[in-house]
């Protein structure tokens, strides 16, 4: 049989969590002989099923019965029902072996083999629990990870893990209450959560998660039986991920220390801003800042800078800089005058050598924040990786061993931030490609804009275009026909 083509089956596989058994799914629902990645839509209508070379889908060619069986195990398929599925295969190839049709014995076969396949990569199948989120905490040393796993057709649709910050001394019943109802915060709770600790106020979490589901919704910890394993397992996991995570932290402090080390830092800096501009004679001029600390890069802090003063026209790098670091630190010191939060930075690298560094700290002494530490990273001599030179306001530049994991930090920062920088700066390159003189007319958006272009063909048309012509146009009345002459007539 040739492979069908059900991209439905493919988007909506694909779209589970943790689901990306496209080619189990191909075997399981057409067998072997069809185990080709689905592709295409095809398209059934009432003359038959059509997307297949040669038509092999005509309705009097006997397939309409069996695509439609296919479609429907497809269905039971996505839904969970695997084992339903398995068992009617079963009678099937029993049947087939019965009737001598071993060739179609062994399709099924190898059916039946796919989905076993699949519910042991799915691993936990519970059948008492149909439906259920299991989150599980484990706290050590001030720091927590969650672990929650989606139980759905009494089958587990993956898991994520989560790592809230907590404060000093927080126990788990409280770190459970706010873990949940800022994850229940923006989706549907299931019909039940089970839960590794309890929370603080169970009516008042049950209650509000219940309203935001518009049905009944229980908490519950379990103490044994399958769903006390669900939960210990879950546990397992999170206790597991928050040690890899505390390893990976440790090296990164590691390299903080080091930083601090040999730039003179009185301690390992807490938050390391690196800032970039990137543009092409001095279009589209963009200035970016990422951020990066003991947890690593903090992306979602990362901020980028649309280029406002002339510097950026007259490819100014250090005026543009200036600029970024202005309304960088004007608005820090508008919001958090004190330093009470962890927004200000301890360490600023910028790109660019002493000449950077001295515009640098003179932007920093005018705005009064000239304490905060600033590290210039210039590519050294012939621009080679490994041989950077770092500057300092008022020392010496001085450099690394080139096998320092210090300097490789340093390079990744580096890298991460022109990464970032050149992002912004095509993005914002690409819409400036899509701009018309449409877009500088008052009461002119996105849709009447459209509605002209694709009347017209171009915004030099719709400029030659009369009142009459103008008004022609879906949306255009006769005021905004007029505004629009008017504005092409002034512009001469």
């Amino acid at each position: 049989m040739p492979s069908l083509r059900l991209t439905v089956l493919i988007v909506a596989a694909l779209n589970l969590q943790g689901w990306q058994l496209v080619d189990e799914l191909n075997r399981a629902v057409q067998g072997e002989a069809c185990s080709g990645y689905i592709t295409a839509p095809a398209l059934v209508t009432e003359e038959g099923l059509a997307g297949t070379e040669g038509n092999a889908f005509d309705p009097n060619n006997g397939y309409r019965e069996a695509y439609a069986a296919m479609v429907a195990d497809a269905t039971r398929f996505l839904e969970g029902k695997t084992t339903s599925i398995q068992a009617d295969l079963a009678k099937a190839m029993t049947e087939a072996s019965a009737q001598m049709e071993f060739e179609r014995a062994a399709a099924l076969r190898d059916r039946i083999k796919a989905l076993t396949q699949v519910q042991q990569t799915q691993g936990i199948n519970p059948q008492g629990v149909p439906e259920a989120d299991v989150v599980a905490l484990y706290l050590e040393h001030g720091q927590a990870c969650v672990q929650v796993f989606f139980i759905r057709a009494n089958q587990s649709w993956g898991n994520r893990d989560f790592y809230p910050k907590t404060g000093a001394g927080a126990e788990e019943a409280e770190i459970m209450e706010a873990f949940l109802t800022q994850f229940y915060d923006d989706k549907e709770p299931p019909r039940l959560i089970l839960l590794s600790h309890g929370v603080e106020n169970p009516d008042l979490v049950a209650e509000a998660l219940c309203i935001r589901a518009g049905r009944k919704v229980e908490l519950a910890v379990p103490l044994r039986g399958e769903k006390a394993e669900l939960v210990e397992n879950a546990a397992r996991n999170a206790r597991e991920s928050l040690a890899r995570r505390m390893a990976e932290s440790t090296t990164q402090n590691k390299l903080l220390t080091g930083l601090a080390e040999a730039f003179d830092l009185d301690a390992p800096p807490k938050r390391i801003e690196v800032y970039d501009n990137s543009h092409i004679q001095g279009t589209n001029a963009v200035g970016g800042m990422i951020v990066a600390g003991p947890e690593g890069f903090l992306k979602s802090q990362y901020r980028k800078f649309n280029i406002k003063s002339e510097a950026g026209a007259n490819s100014d790098d250090f005026g543009m800089m200036k600029e970024v670091l202005t309304r960088r630190f004007e608005r820090l010191l508008k919001e958090d005058p004190e330093r009470k939060s962890d927004m200000w930075p301890d360490l600023l690298l910028i790109d660019g050598g002493q000449g950077q560094v001295s515009a640098v700290a003179g932007t920093m002494t005018e705005l009064g924040v000239e304490d905060i530490p600033m590290v210039g990273v210039a590519k050294g001599i012939d621009r080679d990786a490994g041989k950077e030179e770092f500057h300092r306001p008022g020392l010496r530049p001085f450099a690394l061993q080139r096998n320092d994991p210090v300097l490789y930090f340093i390079q990744r920062l580096r890298d991460e931030a022109h990464r970032w920088a050149i992002g912004a700066h095509r993005a914002k390159r690409a819409k400036a490609v899509s701009l018309t003189p449409l877009d500088d007319i008052p009461g002119i958006g996105a849709t009447r804009k459209r509605a002209l272009l694709q009347h017209f063909g171009s915004a030099k048309a719709v400029a030659r275009a009369g009142l009459s012509d103008l008004q022609a146009v879906d949306g255009i009345s006769e005021a905004m026909a007029k505004t629009i002459a008017d504005y092409f007539s002034a512009k001469g």
